[in-house]
């Protein structure tokens, strides 16, 4: 019984993100969700309370398994320049293999959809990327500027990079990707 809960939740959390996706947050009504999910529409309320619930989880959802990509095989005893290398390769990777997800993240970022609590329990995925740039920041590695303005130049040129990838106006190669990195270091490096 446990699996087909988890597979009419997952199914709707799948639907929603191709929804969202494709024809943004609020033309991704719970009657839509539902028929995509192919589960009845009062289905959705036995696993989420309303649909700013529904958004939340699926981006908690995403959020962590964005992190758990990001930070697989980062050693925080690293020297900074080495982590901070290692984690926005794994982010690159992240984003170029898992397409979907990655767009359904740059929308949440710029989205009043999802709410302050949850973009708070979002940022704590990202706290060994944060540590990271404090410690940086100590030993005079990195910038002393705001982790948003670190963010901002570092993770997210690599949504424009995926978006204009994905349309087929520009190809990233190994090549372009340890060139966008580079051009990446060189913005926060102190």
């Amino acid at each position: 019984m446990k699996e087909k809960i988890t597979d009419k939740k997952s199914a709707l959390l799948e639907a929603t993100l191709y929804l969202v996706n494709n024809k943004g947050f609020h033309d991704a009504p719970m009657a839509k969700i539902a028929k995509l999910a192919k589960v009845a529409p009062a289905t959705i309320y036995l696993y989420f309370e309303n649909k700013q619930d529904l958004i939340n989880q699926l981006y908690l959802t995403v959020k962590a398994n964005f992190s758990q990509h990001a930070f697989a095989d980062y050693d925080p005893q690293k020297p900074v320049k080495k982590g901070f290398e290692a984690i926005w390769h794994n982010i690159a990777s992240y984003k170029l293999n898992h397409l979907d997800e990655a767009m359904f993240l740059s929308q949440c970022d710029i989205t009043p959809m999802i709410d302050q609590k949850s973009k708070q329990q979002g940022l704590l995925h990202l706290q060994p990327l944060l540590d990271l740039w404090t410690r940086g920041q100590q030993e005079g590695v990195i910038k002393d500027i705001s982790p948003y303005l670190l963010y901002a130049y570092t993770v997210h040129p690599l949504s424009f990079l995926i978006s204009v990838h994905q349309k087929g106006d520009f190809e990233i190669t190994s090549t372009q990707l340890e060139e966008a990195f580079n051009l990446t270091w060189d913005g926060i490096k102190k």
